[in-house]
């Protein structure tokens, strides 16, 4: 399987999310820049953590305009697997590839610490190599992870089971209904605050992110290699 993990300027998680890829997964993975108009060729699209644009305006609206996200949104119409970590789920709000906004965190601080997360739905092409209601520990750093959307949103994401992960025990941001990460309906886009990528290996803290990646490649080979 082959990753592209897109770059914006100011991108700061591009390499972590690379080396997760590469090293930890083993499977194939190439930079994307912002200006490039075509993904062709590639099976799954990475959508990095960071400041793109310097977060100006609001996070992620430049990063919108750029001529990357024709071809990512025409990728994800495709079907195939989008992943969006912090700055990156903002992105996919942005671009309208996933619904709600991420604002200021409740206490108007940046957060940079471990966290546990609930696995709310793991029938999902992400999250398969877990236990529904497993409780992992992934790494947050946001100053705007603080998910909103409005009560009618909210109750098709419920009743649709597009609620991934939530946080367990602290909500560390006010993040509406705890909701740390969410998939569109179709399901193949997936936008999460925390950071999977940085948990790729023990000897960071803990590998309960691998399984994420791990989750991505079994469903693509089962669709692609056995049949």
């Amino acid at each position: 399987m082959k990753f592209a993990v897109l770059v914006f300027p100011g991108s700061n998680c591009d390499i972590d999310m690379f080396h997760a890829i590469k090293d930890e997964l083993g499977e194939k993975v190439e930079y994307v820049w912002h200006t490039a108009t075509s993904l062709d060729g590639f099976d799954g699209a990475l959508v990095p953590g960071g400041f793109s644009y310097g977060d100006y305006l609001r996070c992620g609206a430049m990063a919108n305009q750029s001529n990357i996200m024709s071809a990512l949104k025409e990728f994800a119409a495709q079907g195939k697997p989008v992943l969006g970590v912090c700055n990156g789920f903002q992105i996919l709000t942005e671009a309208g590839l996933l619904p709600g906004a991420l604002i200021r965190n409740k206490n108007l601080k940046f957060m940079c610490r471990t966290v546990q997360l609930k696995v709310e739905n793991n029938n999902t092409l992400f999250t398969n190599g877990y236990e529904e209601g497993e409780v992992i520990n992934i790494p947050i750093a946001h100053g705007e992870g603080n998910y909103y959307c409005d009560d009618e949103t909210l109750a098709s994401l419920q009743a649709n089971n597009q609620i991934v992960f939530t946080y367990e025990g602290e909500n560390p941001n006010g993040s509406l209904a705890d909701i740390a990460g969410i998939i569109n309906k179709e399901g193949n886009v997936l936008g999460m605050m925390p950071h999977p990528e940085r948990a790729a290996n023990e000897i960071v803290g803990g590998a309960d992110g691998l399984k994420l990646f791990k989750s991505i490649v079994k469903q693509w080979r089962e669709q692609h290699v056995n049949n």
